[in-house]
C-alpha cells in the first residue's frame, strides 16, 4: 500500500488539537458541544474526498457511506451477499487528565532514549516504564507536551478511518462492497451509543479501531454495573450529639476501610479476574452515597460481587453499635455487557478480521479489554462489533503516545478487510 507516514501523524496531530474532553456530570447530549466541532469538521473532509452522503446529525454522530464499487457483474460471481462493514470511532477524549490545549509532538527515528516533556520535564516517557517503545525503534512517535493528555484514545482510531476513506477512495482498483464510517461521541462517559440509530447506519457487523498496541483483536470486554450505595444517618447539632449523631461520612468511611486491599480491586487484579471500585462519594453527616464501579468478564458474577458488597456494608453497620440506626440501600444500573456473548454467534467477522492482520503481515493477538467500548453496546443492539488495534499507548494520562507505524498498519488492515478478491 502506498502510505504516506507524514500524512498520516500531520492529520492525526491535527485532530488531537482540537478540545473533545466529554464531561461526565453533564446532562446533555452529546456532553458538550465542543465534541461537535471536530466531527463537522470530518465530515466536511469525508465531502471533500467525494463522500456524498456523509453528514453530522443533531447528537454529533457522524455517519458516511463509501459507495460500492463492484459491478452487478462481479458481484454475481461471489455467488454470496457482501456483507456492509462498519468501522466505528470515538471523537471525545477523557475527562480522566487536562485535554485543553493539546501541542503534539512528532519524535522522528526514535533512539530508545528517554522523552522529556517540554512543557513539564518530570513527565519523562522512558522504556523500563513503556516497554512497547522498544516496537517503536526507527521510526516515528508522537506525544503530548506534558500538560495534557494527546488524545490518540480515540484520535488513533479517527485517523485510521479516515486515512482508508481516502485511500479507498482514490483507488478504485480496490474492489470493495459498501463501507460505512461512524463517529461517535460521548463514549468516555459511557454514553457513546445512547442516540444512535443502528437501523440507519445499515451495516451487517462493525469493527471499532480503539485498541492498543499493533496485532490485538478484542472480541471480549467486561460486563460492567454501576452501583450507589445509599448511606442514611441520623442527624444532629454537634453541641447536642451525644448519643443521637450518627454520621453518614463515617459510616461511609468504615465501609471503603473494610473493602479487601489485596484482592478484587483494580489495584491488584488483571486478565479476566473481575473487581469492584469505589470511584465518587458525595454526602453530608445525615446522607452519603458511595459510587462503585462493578466490571467481570462472566455477567452472572455482577450479582456475586453487589451481594459481596451489600454483604461487608451491612456488616460494618450491624458491628458498630455507633451506626445502630444507620439505613442501607444499594442502587444497581447496567452499563455495558460482555460483547463476546453477541460475536461467538457470529464467528465469520473474526475470521474475516484476523486474515486481514494476516495479510498485512502481522501476527494477530486476540485478548480481552479490561474494560469497554461503543462496540459493547452496538453488539447488544443488534450490529456485533470487535474491536481492532490503533497503536494507542498510556491512555487518559499525560504520557499517552502513538506510533505512526501502528496507524499505517491499521489503515492497511482496514483495507485489506473490505477487499473483495
Amino acid at each position: 500500500m502506498e502510505l504516506q507516514a507524514v500524512e498520516v501523524a500531520e492529520r492525526f496531530m491535527r485532530y488531537v488539537q482540537i478540545d473533545t474532553q466529554s464531561d461526565p456530570n453533564s446532562t446533555h447530549f452529546p456532553s458538550t458541544e465542543k465534541q461537535k466541532h471536530l466531527s463537522a469538521m470530518l465530515a466536511d473532509e469525508l465531502k471533500l474526498i467525494g463522500i456524498a452522503d456523509a453528514h453530522m446529525d443533531e447528537y454529533g454522530y457522524v455517519m458516511a457511506t463509501i459507495p460500492s464499487n463492484i459491478s452487478a457483474n462481479e458481484a454475481s460471481k461471489t455467488n454470496t451477499q457482501l456483507p456492509i462493514i462498519c468501522f466505528c470511532a470515538h471523537v471525545d477524549t477523557a475527562p480522566d487528565c487536562n485535554g485543553t490545549n493539546v501541542k503534539p509532538i512528532l519524535h522522528e527515528n526514535y533512539n530508545g532514549s528517554d522523552i522529556v516533556l517540554p512543557d513539564d520535564p518530570s513527565q519523562v516517557i522512558t522504556l523500563q516504564a513503556h516497554p512497547y517503545l522498544k516496537e517503536m525503534m526507527g521510526s516515528s512517535i508522537i506525544t503530548a507536551s506534558g500538560k495534557t493528555l494527546l488524545g490518540a484514545d480515540d484520535k488513533a482510531g479517527v485517523t485510521i478511518i479516515m486515512e482508508m476513506a481516502k485511500y479507498l477512495m482514490s483507488h478504485p482498483s480496490v474492489k470493495h462492497a459498501d463501507v460505512k464510517i461512524l463517529f461517535t461521541p460521548d463514549e468516555e462517559v459511557g454514553r457513546g451509543t445512547e442516540k444512535l440509530d443502528i437501523k440507519k447506519l445499515g451495516a451487517d457487523f462493525g469493527y471499532t479501531l480503539d485498541g492498543g498496541e499493533l496485532g490485538c483483536f478484542e472480541m471480549e470486554t467486561f460486563s460492567a454495573d454501576y452501583i450507589v450505595l445509599h448511606i442514611e444517618g441520623v442527624i444532629a447539632h454537634p453541641g447536642a450529639a451525644k448519643g443521637v449523631m450518627q454520621n453518614a461520612i463515617k459510616a461511609a468511611g468504615e465501609i471503603i476501610a473494610a473493602l479487601p486491599k489485596n484482592e478484587w480491586c483494580p489495584e491488584t487484579t488483571e486478565g479476566t479476574q473481575g473487581f469492584i471500585h469505589p470511584n465518587h462519594i458525595t454526602g453530608g453527616a445525615e446522607k452519603a452515597s458511595i459510587d462503585f464501579l462493578v466490571r467481570d468478564f462472566d455477567t452472572i458474577q455482577l450479582k456475586a460481587h453487589a451481594q459481596k458488597l451489600l454483604s461487608i456494608a451491612t456488616a460494618v453497620i450491624n458491628e458498630n453499635p455507633v451506626f445502630s440506626k444507620v439505613k442501607l440501600t444499594m442502587e444497581i444500573a447496567e452499563q455495558y455487557r460482555n460483547m463476546r456473548e453477541v460475536i461467538d454467534a457470529h464467528p465469520e467477522i473474526v475470521t474475516l478480521a484476523l486474515k486481514a492482520y494476516e495479510k498485512a503481515g502481522i501476527q494477530p493477538i486476540v485478548s480481552p479489554i479490561r474494560g469497554g467500548t461503543d462496540g459493547s453496546k452496538m453488539s447488544f443492539m443488534g450490529l456485533p462489533t470487535p474491536n481492532i488495534f490503533t497503536g494507542m499507548q498510556s491512555i487518559h494520562s499525560k504520557q499517552e503516545w502513538v506510533g505512526v507505524r501502528d496507524m499505517l498498519k491499521a489503515v492497511e488492515v482496514l483495507v485489506n478487510l473490505v477487499e473483495i478478491n
